[in-house]
């Protein structure tokens, strides 16, 4: 959940600005931005926080520190404004101008497909965006149990983690009840995004789109040497190699000593092939 999300509900909760802006650390301009961008209201009837007792039990643990991503200097960069603020945000995760500047000014797709790569060359901006990319850079560290847990959700990912379908019962415009097929998205919140490759809604609904498990499949498959022709083919280039480096250093003594050369590299190849083959 993004900064603003959360603030959000600090403020229908009855926070004032300026505890906003100090919880997530930000100006108050900022959280005023976010009330007019996202249309916030309390309506009647809301509620202040209450206080409660703030003394940690004995043996408590401390929260972890959560890992600064630049985010917050790039909220209290007088130098942009705070829409150019949650551009740069935005831009730095999803690389994608057009969505991020749609997200931040809160227009129209054909518009923000102009204004944001004309707003890539602010050099303020850039500098920003920059400034975030390199702290993402210092922040990655993927190791190989990591790409083998992504492949393995995508493997053994179900369509049922992020599409909700069924039957359920309606009523149409004369008062009748009657049973219809439904499909619903889950929220972005409950889904393993990762392990989807697009979703669109058009005139035919909803359409969703997985990463191919059967690739992620056949990866794995490879990675573990599930497959037993895998080992066969490495262990028998390997075989084919010693002979052929053998055969290399007989021709060599063959032509120093002046000897008629005797080759049987071809029958020790084969012989060296059936037995690696009938190994299992």
């Amino acid at each position: 959940m993004e900064n603003y999300e959360k603030a959000e509900q600090d403020y229908m909760a009855g926070m004032k600005y300026k505890e906003i802006a100090e919880k997530y650390g930000t100006t108050i301009n900022t959280v005023k931005s976010w009330k007019k961008r996202y249309g916030w209201s309390r309506g009647e009837g809301a509620h202040k926080i209450e206080k409660v007792c703030t003394q940690k039990p004995k043996g408590a643990h401390k929260k972890a520190v959560p890992i600064d991503d630049g985010t917050k200097e790039t909220l209290q960069n007088d130098d942009l404004t705070p829409e150019q603020q949650m551009f740069c945000i935005y831009y730095s995760k999803t690389f994608n101008a057009a969505q991020s500047y749609q997200k931040a000014y809160g227009c129209k797709y054909d518009t923000a497909m102009v204004n944001g790569c004309m707003l890539l060359r602010n050099t303020k901006v850039r500098e920003e965006i920059e400034r975030l990319k390199e702290i993402k850079r210092q922040q990655i560290v993927a190791g190989t149990e990591d790409l083998v847990e992504l492949q393995m959700r995508i493997a053994f990912g179900d369509i049922g983690n992020v599409l909700e379908f069924g039957r359920e019962d309606i009523e149409t415009k004369d008062g009748r009840m009657v049973r219809v097929n439904s499909l619903r998205a889950r929220e972005s919140s409950e889904v393993d995004t990762q392990m989807i490759k697009s979703i669109t809604e058009g005139q035919n609904g909803l359409t969703v789109v997985m990463k191919d498990e059967q690739r992620a499949i056949d990866w794995l498959t490879k990675f573990f040497e599930m497959n037993p022709d895998d080992k066969h083919r490495r262990e028998f280039d390997k075989r084919k190699l010693e002979l052929e480096m053998l055969k290399l250093e007989m021709q060599t003594k063959e032509s120093a000593d002046d000897t008629p050369e005797q080759d049987n590299f071809l029958e020790a190849l084969n012989a060296s092939a059936q037995e690696v083959w009938s190994d299992d």
